[in-house]
């Protein structure tokens, strides 16, 4: 095989390729001999049909076999010798597309390879993880909010108020005719809870018991039943019963209700709970400081197609994120803006600096946290847990998409293993702001 470079531009490389005459030839004949050993044929005894015979029959069909064969081998040979490591799949063409026997093969191939992460002082990273101690208020807090979540309703004189619930009956009609699922009796509604079609519960505020009242409203546009969609339509209401909501007692029934032994056994689940919700959300804090601090030190060359998948990839999401109501991908195509370059390159760089830190510091995934990542996923599907994890676990894809944010966690430890990392007491207030700026950014 003689390979001639014909660009070293950055991290772009194209070669041209020669295979000798006879390469293809010598592959398509073991692969012959190799289907001739088990081939029957009548007049020959099993594996001793002869090779020109095995030839004329099955020799056009293995020649496409063996071309793509000999070209992988050589494409692998190449990255073997040369230690680049392709950024995406390579570009490959063969030159001579008249090529016979007999005559050497000829390909071009382009790729960008992978670049060289300088190597990074961790150790030299200075960092302050915030700190939240859980006091009682917010345990208190969290109980009424529990509280208020076991809450139920008892009668009341007098006109509804938003929280309120009034139970009522209602027959919808369109054009002066009633419709399917337009009518209910005995029918519990919190106003304000916007369960309704929008502007309905804000009509029925005011209303007492033994009321009867039109509600006129508009089905929306994109409304799921499309022959009530953007149509105007009269709800006749008659209200039975006006409720007000009434908190549960905080008390042992209470903290039983929601699995605890007592009130004394539920605070201290919470406080555990508030514990490890501040220091996920002092984690998520910390991290972001970290990726910053290393966007800001760390610069190396990165791949353009890389970043280009990726600045695509981050158009599409912000574009979904803009317009949830377009659920699928008919779309067109989205042309990614500078910021969304600007995003792409961060995450590219980012990307890269930890799979190598990871690599280098030798960090590995166990099957162990794998399959619990996977069953932690497959409880989403009650009844067919077992069926999504067999499934998840023969598909390479899904497998590489849990993987990948267990290394990404477990590499950031250990980048914060070896960083100067001071903590600093805040309420949680400051914390709170803290983790909305996130989002600013």
């Amino acid at each position: 095989m003689q390979v001639t470079e014909t660009l070293n531009e950055g991290l772009k490389r194209s070669y041209s390729i020669t295979l000798e005459a006879g390469v293809v030839e010598e592959k398509m004949t073991a692969k012959l001999d190799a289907a001739r050993a088990d081939f029957h044929m009548k007049g020959f005894r099993k594996g001793k049909v002869p090779p020109a015979l095995m030839k004329k029959l099955f020799g056009k069909s293995m020649l496409g076999e063996a071309m793509q064969e000999v070209v992988d081998d050589a494409i692998q040979a190449h990255f073997k010798e040369s230690g680049d490591r392709p950024a995406l799949q390579p570009e490959i063409r063969i030159t001579n597309e008249k090529w016979a026997e007999g005559e050497d093969l000829t390909l071009e191939m382009s790729y960008e390879k992978m670049p060289e992460v300088p190597e990074v002082d961790f150790s030299a990273l200075k960092l302050e993880r915030l700190v939240v101690e859980v006091d009682d208020a917010a345990i208190e807090e969290a109980l009424e909010n529990l509280a208020s979540s076991a809450e139920t309703y008892e009668p009341k004189e007098g006109p509804a108020e938003k929280g309120d619930q009034i139970v009522f009956d209602f027959v919808g009609r369109i054009d002066g005719e009633a419709f399917d699922g337009g009518a209910a009796e005995d029918f519990p509604l919190v106003l304000g809870s916007e369960s309704f079609i929008p502007g309905f519960e804000e009509q029925l505020i005011g209303v007492e018991a033994g009321t009867q009242k039109d509600v006129t409203v508009t089905f929306p546009e994109d409304y799921g039943a499309k022959n009530l969609a953007g149509k105007e339509a009269v709800f006749s209401c008659t209200v039975k019963e006006v409720r007000r909501p009434v908190p549960a007692p905080i008390d042992d029934a209470l903290a039983e209700k929601y699995g605890a032994e007592n009130l004394d056994d539920l605070r201290s689940q919470i406080s555990e709970r508030l514990e490890q919700e501040y220091r996920d959300a002092a984690r998520a804090v910390l991290k972001r400081k970290l990726m910053d601090q290393l966007d800001e030190t760390v610069s190396f060359t990165l791949p353009e197609s890389l970043v280009e998948e990726e600045a695509k990839s981050v158009a599409h999401q912000l574009w979904h994120e803009e317009h949830p109501e377009e659920e699928g991908h008919d779309h067109g195509e989205i042309e990614p803006t500078e910021e969304h370059r600007r995003l792409a390159e961060r995450r590219v760089r980012l990307g890269l600096l930890l799979a190598d830190a990871g690599q280098k510091a030798e960090v590995q995934v166990s099957e162990t946290e794998l399959n619990q990542a996977i069953m932690r996923q497959a409880m989403r599907y009650r009844g067919r847990e077992k069926e999504y994890f067999d499934f998840a676990r023969q598909n390479e894809q899904i497998v590489q998409a849990i993987r990948a944010p267990i290394f990404e966690d477990k590499v950031i430890d250990y980048i914060l293993e070896l960083a100067q990392v001071t903590d600093r007491s805040v309420s949680r207030d400051e914390l709170q702001k803290a983790v909305e700026a996130l989002d600013e950014d």
